[in-house]
């Protein structure tokens, strides 16, 4: 499918998905979330893929959501469907998804980043949720996100201030697990992706929907869907091939399957 709004491109077996509004900071409008929620999809569908990276440009990952857009009366009326609708899509992905920002992820720019797995982060990145300052809250998942990602306290005082904080403030509150200079993020994310797309798939899915899990029920239940994941992972080709290796002392030729 030709995109207007993102670049998308199969290396080896990450998915890589950019972000392409720079006039805008990547603002994320109707057209923008639907072109990115497509691509997603079809790399989740593709058994060729084991990973997913999602970037934008050296002054943006993504803005905000378009102010002009938002501004709307009708905005509103359509804001779930359309917007963080879209968003929980990308959130549904089985395959791992990471967040490769540089430059500002504001509002929705964050709030489609936390959606990832993994945030690897620049040392120039900024993150906020400004909505506040405009009179609403983040819409897109930010108000339940962020209080997960790095508890209430910090996001009262993220959400409620509307301010920024820098990428080395981000790692230290748990926000991003990476920080690595702007020169090298591309580099440096694009080998983290291959890290994980080199793993066996049925493995990879399983953990994210268990890691996923203990979010979403009491341990014990999460426990459990953490024996059964692991349990069911024992019919596969590759927990055979990846134990064989191993005894064997000899690197695994996993088949994804």
């Amino acid at each position: 499918m030709a995109y207007q709004l993102i670049l998308t491109e199969a290396r080896g077996r990450v998915g890589v998905v950019t972000l392409n509004r720079p006039q805008a900071l990547n603002a994320l409008n109707r057209s923008f979330i639907g072109e990115i929620t497509d691509a997603v999809a079809g790399f989740d569908a593709d058994d060729g893929i084991g990973a997913i990276l999602l970037a934008g440009s050296e002054r943006a990952f993504a803005a905000g959501a378009d102010i002009k857009e938002m501004a709307d009366p009708a905005f509103a009326a359509s804001y779930f469907e359309v917007h963080a609708g879209a968003l929980e899509k990308i959130a549904a992905t089985r395959k791992p998804l990471i967040a490769a920002v540089s430059g500002f992820a504001l509002g929705g720019g964050m709030e489609l980043a936390m959606i990832a797995d993994i945030v690897i982060a620049a040392d120039t990145a900024r993150f906020g949720q400004p909505e506040i300052t405009l009179g609403v809250i983040p819409g897109m998942g930010g108000t339940q996100r962020l209080p997960r990602a790095i508890g209430k306290a910090w996001a009262f005082d993220l959400i409620l201030t509307g301010r920024q904080i820098d990428a080395a403030e981000a790692a230290r509150i748990g926000l991003v697990s990476r920080v690595v200079a702007a020169a090298e993020l591309a580099t440096a994310a694009q080998a983290l992706a291959e890290q994980i797309a080199a793993q066996p798939l049925p493995a990879l899915i399983a953990a994210k929907q268990a890691i996923n899990a203990a979010y979403a029920m009491p341990l014990a239940d999460g426990i459990r869907t953490e024996q059964r994941l692991f349990h069911g992972l024992f019919s596969t080709e590759d927990q055979k091939e990846g134990m064989a290796a191993f005894i064997a002392r000899r690197a695994a030729a996993f088949r994804h399957r």
